[in-house]
């Protein structure tokens, strides 16, 4: 069957699109599911505002004002809410769907998260960090609260 030539381009397009779209899928470490109140992302002087659907990549920084809050869904399960006044660094993140391994590492500078452990917390749970300024906690559990002053 032979594609008119006028459909060809447009085709190409389209896979190269759709290729990109996974791969920036795969990036993603995670999503965030609700975001109220103002909520930032970024890397760097790199800062972006935050919509429910928005992404979230290894490397990026969260923070929130006095009205912000957001619930972030890693790609393990893993569920991080974050309050107001809070800067939240996803340090590292590396999963692989396939076997379950990967590393998890959180730093909270201020503020308040609570976080429910994935897949990671579970099958690997030493591989699973969040610090503070003064502090390193390893998972045990699956459910806790992280509070900085």
């Amino acid at each position: 069957m032979k594609f008119p030539s006028l459909l060809m381009p447009g085709l190409l397009c389209a896979l190269v699109l759709l290729t990109q779209s996974v791969q920036a899928q795969e990036a993603r470490s995670g999503t965030f599911k609700a975001v109220q109140g103002a909520v930032t992302v970024g890397q760097g002087d790199a800062k972006r505002p935050v919509a429910s659907g928005g992404g979230v990549v290894e490397a990026d920084r969260v923070q929130t004002d006095a009205t912000g809050s957001a619930v972030l869904m890693l790609r393990d399960g893993t569920t991080i809410a974050i309050g107001p006044n809070t800067t939240v660094d996803l340090t590292r993140f590396q999963f692989d769907g396939t076997t379950q391994q990967g590393n998890l590492a959180i730093r909270v500078l201020q503020g308040t998260i609570r976080m429910v452990t994935g897949l990671l917390g579970k099958v690997q749970p030493d591989n699973v960090k969040v610090t503070t300024p003064a502090s390193t906690v390893s998972v045990r559990g699956t459910d806790f609260i992280v509070e900085v002053l």
